[in-house]
């Protein structure tokens, strides 16, 4: 490990902390030592890290102190936050300072700090076509980090900011995938009438990371944002139909039924997607595909994402006997 660049990540047993850990451990060149920050060093991921080559290090994002130990003599730093752990902006715009403060106590050359829009800038408070949350906030999942972008900024760190996508692993793990309605039918349903949503597969966030990482000079100080394609609700029920061998219809929801759903953060994701259709074109476009593509060739589209994928849905047996696997 002598002479190796160390990139201290946090959120390492995450899926983007994670996704970077791997990318960074398998990358041939061999220039990286990858410290992998967690809070229970113990876990099974984290010495599956351990086994392929990562120092894995103890830290906590409300310890300050830990994470000044955990970034010393760190080359870069990959910075986020787990909002879906504690749902609480506050909290989060305080774990965002403690690494930006801990960054900057370290000397770290190049922070990589995973953020999005502070949605405020585009919906201020008294604006009632995205309903207040907590007093504070139009989606408290963005505005927290946003408003963290200008911390990060204004202490004067090396910083780039990587604004991310939709995961297409949402519609696995969060239960936002095909589900069967009475008649039997498959359907998705989103409240984005006919609005494009970027997605990413969220193993590609980890790789455009590294790249940015690799590529310091070239992308200190701007904002990255990154996506694999931009697809309408409908595109996906499409791209899902023929994936699963079976039909897979789009429902548009309206936005106040899902914001009723009563399930944990129900409000803050349907103020999320209200805001990217209203501003489709600039939530789009602060995602180019091409420029996202030129950080990482490699960048699955949400067909090829599928491709490899479709065996997770609960339908993958349908769609392997339809296809004579």
């Amino acid at each position: 490990m002598a002479g190796k660049r160390i990139i201290a990540v946090t959120g390492a047993t995450g899926a983007q902390g994670g996704g970077l850990c791997r990318v960074a451990l398998e990358d041939r060149e061999g220039l990286y030592k990858v410290r992998a920050l967690t809070r229970n060093p113990g876990s099974e991921k984290a010495k599956e890290l351990e086994r392929m080559g990562a120092e894995v290090v103890a830290a906590d994002l409300d310890d300050a102190e830990s994470l000044k130990k955990a970034f010393h003599c760190a080359h870069a730093a990959f910075c986020v936050t787990p909002y879906w752990e504690h749902l609480s902006p506050k909290r989060e715009l305080a774990q965002a300072r403690n690494m930006a403060d801990a960054a900057k106590h370290a000397h770290v050359g190049h922070v990589v700090w995973s953020t999005l829009e502070d949605t405020r800038d585009f919906v201020p408070l008294p604006d009632d076509r995205v309903p207040t949350l907590m007093g504070s906030y139009k989606v408290p999942h963005f505005d927290a980090k946003g408003e963290a972008d200008r911390y990060f900024a204004g202490i004067g760190l090396p910083v780039t900011f990587l604004r991310t996508s939709f995961y297409w692993e949402n519609l696995i793990h969060l239960g936002m995938g095909p589900k069967a309605g009475p008649d039997g039918e498959l359907a998705i349903a989103f409240p984005m009438g006919d609005a494009k949503l970027p997605g990413i597969a969220v193993g590609d966030i980890g790789r455009c990371a590294f790249n940015i990482i690799r590529n310091r000079l070239e992308y200190l100080g701007r904002t990255i944002g990154v996506a694999g394609d931009h697809l309408t609700g409908q595109s996906m029920a499409e791209a899902l139909t023929r994936a699963l061998g079976r039909k897979v219809r789009y429902e548009d929801v309206p936005t106040d039924a899902y914001r009723g759903s009563g399930a944990p953060g129900a409000e803050d994701l349907a103020n999320m997607f209200l805001f990217k259709r209203l501003f489709e074109r600039e939530y789009c476009a602060a995602r180019d595909l091409a420029a996202a593509r030129r950080l990482h060739p490699g960048m699955k589209s949400f067909e090829e994402w599928l491709s490899e994928n479709r065996h997770r849905f609960p339908f993958g047996e349908v769609q392997r006997k339809a296809s004579g696997e």
